[in-house]
């Protein structure tokens, strides 16, 4: 039987949710709490289960991450809540584009195979199940940054772009 662990991770954009199933980190969220563990429930349409065993390692990597000293992912993915051809541009974006780097929707979409435009691609990021271990973060406009659904929009962009040092910091910038 499947079923889904949550753990948490205070980082500075928020406690970062991890839902982690048997086969893999079946969602991330940038707020973790009631109402996005019971939406997580409702989407999976499998029970919670109290289990800080199963989710170690994805908060472990994940705060390492935050902390500025992870670079690569290494816990499963479980791509249950992706379409096909979400996974088909997701699973491009995971494999190719490494911490640090970005591409544009546009590459992504060529890189991807997917068939579908730009302005598609960024409707595929905005429904990432799993930000920030599949970064999203890192697909950007041709001309700027683009927008970003997750945490505080742009600005939570802006700082993982900033922590992976694609971007300069600014002033008041802290990790």
């Amino acid at each position: 039987m499947v079923d889904v662990a949550f753990g948490s991770v205070p980082t500075p954009l928020g406690d970062v949710l991890a839902a982690v199933t048997p086969d893999g980190v079946v969602a991330t969220g940038f707020r973790d709490g009631d109402a996005a563990r019971r939406k997580l429930l409702g989407r999976l349409g499998v029970p919670g289960v109290d289990d800080p065993a199963r989710t170690a390692h994805a908060r472990d990597e994940l705060a390492a991450y935050f902390a500025g000293e992870l670079r690569e992912f290494t816990v499963p993915v479980d791509w249950r809540l992706a379409s096909t051809l979400q996974r088909r541009v997701l699973g491009t974006l995971y494999e190719k584009i490494p911490y640090g780097r970005v591409t544009t929707y546009g590459e992504l979409a060529e890189s991807s195979g997917s068939g579908v435009p730009a302005r598609a691609i960024g409707s595929i990021m905005g429904s990432n199940p799993v930000p920030i271990i599949v970064p999203c973060h890192r697909v950007v406009a041709g001309n700027g940054l683009g927008g970003f659904s997750g945490g505080d929009g742009v600005d939570s962009k802006r700082w993982l772009l900033t922590l992976e040092g694609y971007l300069p910091p600014t002033l008041d910038w802290e990790l």
